[in-house]
């Protein structure tokens, strides 16, 4: 690759797949068999990703980076579904999920070790099946109506420290102004001499046998 690879996991249900944390500020998910290009593209940080680990269950990962932010990705999602941050914790060099896949250990640079939930709005402890039942609909309602752009708004809403949010808006000028560039170029050149490479082939540079 283009850029330098920090870490890299296996995926435990799936032997043949595996996950890169790139200093690009993305995470690249990879067939072992088809290394030419990658699976998925995983957006998100806005500095390099240091460490990255898989939950058990194989369905999801979370990646820690030097943006001071952790965040959890589903395995085949392309953005992050959910974001832990505080005020105390400096960069993120090590995450970890744990056996169980309840929760996510993290190790930054403030010499610390943090606990998190891998869902935030779960209740944890005892729980009455009265509770769960009514748990288990409000998810179903969730994932019944999650394409309406106004539901859709507020469940991936994330509050986002300030250095990140100005971050995200700056990248998102960038590669705005660079993709109406290549487009004014295409636009103003022959027909077929100017030809558009994706993100998954575009970072790579060869495979080696």
């Amino acid at each position: 690759m283009k850029t330098k690879t920090n870490a890299l996991c296996w995926n435990p249900m799936e032997p043949m797949n595996f996950t890169a944390a790139n200093e690009d500020c993305n995470s690249y998910s990879y067939d072992a068999r088809k290394l030419k290009e990658s699976k998925n593209v995983h957006k998100g940080h806005v500095s390099a990703v240091m460490d990255i680990d898989y939950s058990p269950t194989g369905r999801e990962f979370v990646t820690g980076s030097y943006d001071r932010t952790i965040r959890i990705f589903p395995y085949n999602g392309g953005h992050s579904r959910e974001i832990y941050h505080t005020k105390r914790m400096q960069r993120v060099f090590c995450v970890k999920f744990t056996c169980d896949a309840t929760y996510v250990v993290s190790g930054s640079d403030d010499t610390n070790l943090r606990l998190w939930k891998a869902n935030a709005s779960e209740q944890l402890g005892v729980i009455v099946p009265r509770e769960r039942k009514k748990h288990e609909y409000n998810e179903a309602l969730k994932k019944k109506h999650q394409h309406f752009p106004k539901i859709k708004s507020i469940h991936r809403h994330r509050h986002l420290p300030k250095a990140v949010y100005n971050a995200v808006n700056l990248r998102r000028t960038i590669s705005d102004a660079a993709m109406k560039k290549e487009n004014r170029r295409r636009a103003h050149s022959a027909p077929g001499s100017i030809q558009r490479q994706s993100l998954r082939r575009s970072r790579i540079i060869k495979e080696v046998e």
